[in-house]
């Protein structure tokens, strides 16, 4: 692992002909006032991630799960995207091939403008119809909870909970886009949750960016400290 200057870097690294793939987590988004999944705040700090996040959960008691789901949807909706999901949408624009890979839910990286995504998690503003398998956008507040969709069914929160399958295919897409990149940055994460840490073993080249040393900080290329709206800025490549 080393740390050579950012400005190297970038022209090393990051070209108008490079191929990148990025992976994000919640550090990406807190950075915006966003408080990372596990960290529920006030009333919720009392339940268990089970109690909130499960399919079983949901199936027990649908409006306590949605009461959470839209409380979380009220607070993100007053975020707006940092430097660093603006740089990544940026950085898009200006190299060869890129592919975002998020494992949040907030949907600020759409926001800032970011294109090739794949959301492992979800999308906390996707909805589900339970009976018809209908999803859709859905960003107006929710009032009547759990809410119905037009055929009668009960919607659930377009997310991944714990204990069920990622999106169809979300894996494949990824490790594919990661096995060709040139390099693969890993932003915001610690990379303690699977299948989505497995990634980073199938990048050539791995740039670490996060403030403090996570657990596979000795195994990769580079290693930078700080937060992602810091640096992901000084990493865009020049333009073509």
């Amino acid at each position: 692992m080393t740390s050579p200057p950012r400005s190297s870097l970038a022209q090393s690294l990051f070209r108008p002909d490079s191929r990148v793939a990025v992976l994000t987590g919640a550090g990406v988004s807190a950075e915006s006032g966003i408080p990372t999944f596990r960290s529920n705040g006030g009333f919720w700090n009392q339940y268990r991630l089970e109690d909130l996040a499960t399919p079983e959960a949901f199936a027990r008691d649908p409006k306590f799960v949605w009461n959470w789901y839209e409380e979380r949807r009220r607070g993100i909706a007053k975020a707006r995207p940092n430097a660093g999901h603006e740089a990544l949408a940026e950085m898009e624009r200006r190299v060869a091939s890129f592919t975002l890979i998020t494992q949040n839910v907030d949907g600020l990286h759409d926001l800032a403008g970011s294109q090739n995504m794949i959301k492992l998690h979800g999308d906390i503003w996707n909805v589900r119809c339970l009976e018809c398998g209908k999803e859709w956008v859905e960003r107006s507040e929710l009032n009547d909870l759990p809410p119905r969709c037009a055929c009668g069914g009960m919607l659930r929160p377009g997310v991944v909970w714990f204990g069920e399958m990622l999106p169809k295919g979300a894996m494949e897409r990824a490790s594919a886009a990661v096995r060709a990149a040139d390099v693969l940055i890993v932003a915001g994460t610690s990379a303690q949750v699977y299948p989505a840490a497995g990634l980073i073993p199938l990048a050539r080249t791995v740039v670490e960016i996060n403030p403090e040393e996570t657990d596979f900080s000795q195994h990769v290329t580079y290693s930078l400290r700080g937060t992602s709206a810091e640096i992901l800025p000084q990493l865009l490549p020049q333009r073509a």
